[in-house]
């Protein structure tokens, strides 16, 4: 199995789109936003931030984005993370979340936050692992207002 993650181009935009709504269903609430994902807002998301997609013998099979926070942009938020269920098992979703954290240490950025949905908090000790730590002083800017407030975590990348 060869596993390749690449940066995303505004022309993946309808690709990502597909790659979210495949990898949430039936797996995250069907009130989440990501069901609805379109690929006008995947490209303003690429275009105002960015986002890796991860292939998997040449297919792809998952994606992530990450935007700056408004007013901070050495603050990025983590969003929309997901793998196609017939590959998941295999640990390959950590190669998004490591070429964000990695993207991060290369352009100066000096946090990284994300939202693990309060109906998936198996989700926390999966970011703990890559130094990711709960925060509950912070709101996720992204956070869909129809459910429950996500749980926030950061890493800091430098002081």
């Amino acid at each position: 199995m060869k596993i390749v993650v690449r940066q995303a181009a505004d022309a993946d935009a309808r690709l990502i789109a597909e790659l979210t709504r495949a990898a949430w269903a039936g797996k995250v609430s069907v009130t989440s936003s990501g069901h609805r994902e379109t690929a006008v807002l995947v490209s303003q998301h690429l275009r105002d931030g960015g986002g890796f997609i991860l292939l998997v013998d040449a297919i792809p099979v998952g994606s992530i984005r990450w935007l700056p926070l408004d007013g901070e942009t050495t603050v990025w938020e983590i969003l929309r993370m997901g793998v196609l269920p017939a590959y998941r098992g295999a640990n390959i979703s950590q190669h998004l979340i490591e070429a964000v954290i990695h993207h991060g240490l290369e352009t100066g950025v000096s946090e990284l936050r994300l939202a693990v949905r309060s109906d998936q908090p198996a989700l926390i000790g999966f970011y703990s692992a890559f130094e990711f730590s709960l925060d509950p002083a912070l709101e996720y800017t992204h956070a869909n207002p129809l459910e429950p407030a996500p749980f926030v975590m950061r890493r800091l990348l430098r002081d």
